[in-house]
């Protein structure tokens, strides 16, 4: 399984630092590892007597591999050995995680101070690693003894302890920001050009003369001071020419109404509508003026009278 994100086309970065898990317990901790250390362009992945060892099968193996989320063809190259010793036979630099000072006298720096360090050395063509301990216990002081350099994490003193994954992230994090630079990974796509002033103040003239229109502006002595508040909230948008053309055109559906409907259909149904209201008020007041009783002059006999039929001669 791929996640968003995931593009099979571009080259994936690989190299940096190795990756060595020092006698992981959950399978889903080594899958999880290897989706951070992809993200990071991190490719050597190393295995340490894996609790419940390697390569995994069945359910084990496909808990690692949906924790990988993509990242399986690190678990598939992961290089297994026995001791932390044969792993880093072939280093010339190790760093050691851990979130408790040991009292070994070794530099503990953070992953955003040693990162850029083992940057400039890879470069150089050395070769480094950094170990990262089992996940209840993290590493014991044997495997730190080994290391060249203590990295550890700046994080709440009372709650120090990382996911094994999540602590790869952030070493992986950090080493990405110093082999390929801090530039943002991509920029927004310019759309449409920046609005020519010309045609901004063509919107401003058609938007204010509607809103005097409709009675907008009143007071009318703060007229002037309205239309530059109006007008301030427009240029702050730094709009483009799409955001003036949409703009207009919402305000001019604002002013016609749907598109489709004639002026002349809109002239016709006012026109019924005033005539109507004309009818309805020639018949309340004749009716104010008829008689209220039902007598021979009431408004029912002459409206009777009215309608009657003439008789026939």
């Amino acid at each position: 399984m791929t996640g968003a994100g995931t593009d099979h086309t571009k080259t994936s970065l690989e190299g940096g630092p190795a990756i060595i898990l020092v006698r992981p317990q959950l399978a889903v901790n080594i899958g999880m590892c290897a989706r951070a250390m992809a993200n990071f362009g991190l490719s050597d992945l190393r295995l340490v007597s894996p609790r419940e060892g390697w390569p995994r099968t069945g359910a084990l193996k496909k808990g690692a591999y949906a924790a990988a989320a993509g990242a399986v063809h690190l678990l598939e190259k992961a290089k297994l050995y026995e001791s932390v010793g044969d792993a880093i036979a072939d280093l010339n630099f190790l760093y050691a995680t851990t979130a408790r000072e040991r009292g070994q006298c070794k530099p503990v720096h953070t992953p955003s101070e040693a990162m850029p360090q083992a940057a400039a050395r890879i470069k150089a063509g050395e070769r480094h690693g950094i170990l990262f301990g089992p996940e209840r216990t993290g590493l014991d002081n044997d495997d730190i003894a080994l290391a060249d350099m203590i990295v550890t994490f700046p994080v709440n003193p009372a709650y120090a302890s990382l996911n094994l994954a999540q602590a790869v992230l952030l070493v992986g994090y950090e080493w990405m920001q110093a082999a390929s630079g801090d530039a943002t990974p991509f920029l927004p796509v310019e759309r449409s050009p920046a609005a020519p002033r010309e045609m901004v103040l063509s919107f401003f003239a058609y938007l204010e003369g509607e809103l005097e229109r409709s009675g907008f502006f009143r007071p009318a002595g703060k007229q002037p001071v309205m239309q530059r508040n109006l007008r301030n909230i427009f240029h702050r948008l730094d709009m483009s020419e799409q955001d003036v053309r949409s703009l207009r055109g919402m305000v001019v559906r604002l002013v016609e109404g749907p598109r489709g409907q004639s002026k002349s259909a809109g002239d016709d149904a006012e026109k019924a509508e005033a005539q109507s209201a004309a009818l309805d008020n020639g018949a309340a007041t004749l009716s104010s003026d008829l008689p209220s009783a039902a007598t021979p002059n009431s408004a029912s006999t002459i409206a009777a009278k009215i309608i009657s039929p003439a008789p026939k001669r």
